[in-house]
């Protein structure tokens, strides 16, 4: 009797070995990582680096540096819309700019530009001439710039 207990113990002993060996040769197995833990770019780069991948047309890769650098560079929401403008996500567009002027109300080109977007959609064209009007007073050095949207908003809003 108490040599059959003591077989029981060394089978179960042995079976758990047998498992403990298998999954540490398991694991001992995967390949290999490399994990960055710090980000070698700053926010800087990051927007740089999306810029250069929207002048390529590589909108995806734009909108990816520029996320990453938004959390401590909020320009980068409005270059991140611009992106999505340009790969034809506008309603991804209107959300980053609304975002860009909710964390800057001073920022003139995310209020030109989501003027622009309602003229290109045709739609909130009231909202749209009023944004672009408080762009060019907020950056009166830019309002020429400016000026092409809003002469463009006020015929689409005359041709109604």
């Amino acid at each position: 009797m108490e040599e059959n207990r003591l077989l029981d113990f060394v089978h179960k002993t042995i079976g758990g070995l047998v498992l403990l060996v298998s999954v540490l040769a398991l694991s001992s197995c995967s390949l290999p990582r490399i994990v960055v833990l710090d980000d070698p770019l700053t926010p800087e780069e990051h927007v740089n680096l999306g810029v250069v991948y929207e002048r390529e047309g590589r909108y995806d890769d734009a909108v990816r540096e520029y996320g990453k650098a938004s959390d401590r560079l909020p320009v980068a929401i409005l270059y991140m819309g611009n992106a999505y403008f340009l790969k034809g996500d506008l309603g991804k567009a209107e959300e980053c700019y609304r975002e860009a002027m909710r964390r800057d109300p001073d920022n003139a080109d995310a209020m030109n530009n989501l003027a622009w977007l309602y003229y290109r959609l045709g739609r909130n064209l009231d909202e749209a001439e009023a944004l672009v009007i408080r762009a060019m007073e907020t950056r009166p050095d830019k309002a020429d710039a400016y000026r092409d949207t809003l002469i463009k908003i006020q015929r689409a809003r005359e041709e109604r």
